[in-house]
């Protein structure tokens, strides 16, 4: 939501099914679970995902129509995302090919487009907006929608995403996210998360009851782990990275209480390229009214966080 430059992807929440908490195998036939017959994982794949597939669409003329000559020459959808972020965009157990939700997105986009593929590079997340239109032609890299990120770029948004709280299942230490007070709570180093907490717990302490106990970690999965194993009450994270960790941890996490503090997230295009603009938010619509952004989303456990209307520069309140 309010992205923080840290380690938060992969390097935390993939290990999760390997940090003997779960088991990342999944069932299906060798291009469907990512691993050959052998067993062995797909380097290039996402841990314990089966991706949409993105080959089942085709042009849709009405999207197709509204795309820049210049990109429909070149036949691709160039994205720059920080692949550090899991699940919206990180790096598969080879350490270099990009994937999730962002990745997954940007190549659905390029097929109803009628282009004939998209691609993800790897950029600094501060550097993105300023080579869009020359380097990349979208930012597809969870970029929450500010005022002044409105000001430099035009957005699309198609998910909105915000916190919540993971417990173990059954929450066995009876967990409640309306009054933490008294509660270990699991966090992540650096996040907006850990701060919010800390606030909790001082707001606590002032209306005389128990303190929060927060614990921070350097990776999430690190976090999952000690909730599973009961020495936290509950982690607190990204909605959408408590999805995937759910995902991952196949049964053994469920989520409680509603995602709170949410914000839409956008697509960023140049903001002189109003044409391809139009296009993005014509094909994310499409993707909306058909199902496929929530399949897409799905596939890392973040399907509640699709938007219903693909909004071109939408009202924010900050």
């Amino acid at each position: 939501m309010r992205r923080l430059p840290s380690v938060l992807a992969l390097t935390a929440v993939a290990t999760l099914a390997l940090a003997g908490c779960s088991d990342p195998d999944t069932s299906g036939d060798q291009s469907a679970s990512g691993s050959d017959q052998s067993g062995t994982t797909d380097a290039t794949a996402a841990p314990g995902v089966t991706p949409f597939d993105t080959s089942t669409l085709s042009a849709v003329p009405e999207v197709e129509a509204l795309v820049p000559q210049a990109v429909k020459d070149r036949g691709v959808l160039r994205n720059g995302a920080s692949t550090d972020y899991a699940p919206g965009e990180f790096r598969a157990s080879d350490g270099q090919t990009p994937v999730g939700y962002d990745i997954d997105l940007v190549k659905a986009l390029a097929a109803v487009m009628g282009l004939e593929e998209g691609t993800t590079t790897h950029a600094e997340f501060p550097t993105i907006i300023p080579a869009l239109g020359t380097k990349f032609d979208v930012g597809a890299s969870s970029f929450t929608i500010t005022k002044e990120r409105l000001e430099q770029v035009n957005m699309v948004s198609y998910v909105e995403v915000g916190s919540s709280y993971a417990v173990a299942e059954g929450n066995p230490k009876d967990f409640d996210p309306t009054d933490p007070c008294g509660a270990i709570i699991g966090v992540q180093n650096g996040t907006f998360q850990q701060d919010y907490v800390q606030t909790l717990s001082e707001q606590c302490t002032s209306d005389g009851k128990d303190a929060i106990t927060v614990m921070p970690l350097d990776l999430q999965t690190d976090v999952s782990t000690k909730v599973i194993g009961g020495q936290y009450d509950a982690t607190f994270a990204d909605s959408t990275v408590i999805g995937y960790t759910i995902e991952l941890a196949k049964g053994q996490l469920e989520q409680v209480g509603d995602v709170i503090e949410s914000a839409p997230q956008g697509i960023a295009v140049a903001k002189d390229d109003t044409e391809l603009a139009d296009a993005v938010q014509a094909a994310l619509q499409y993707l909306m009214d058909n199902g496929q952004l929530k399949e897409i989303l799905g596939a890392y456990g973040a399907e509640d966080a699709a938007l219903s209307t693909a909004e071109l520069n939408p009202s924010v309140s900050e």
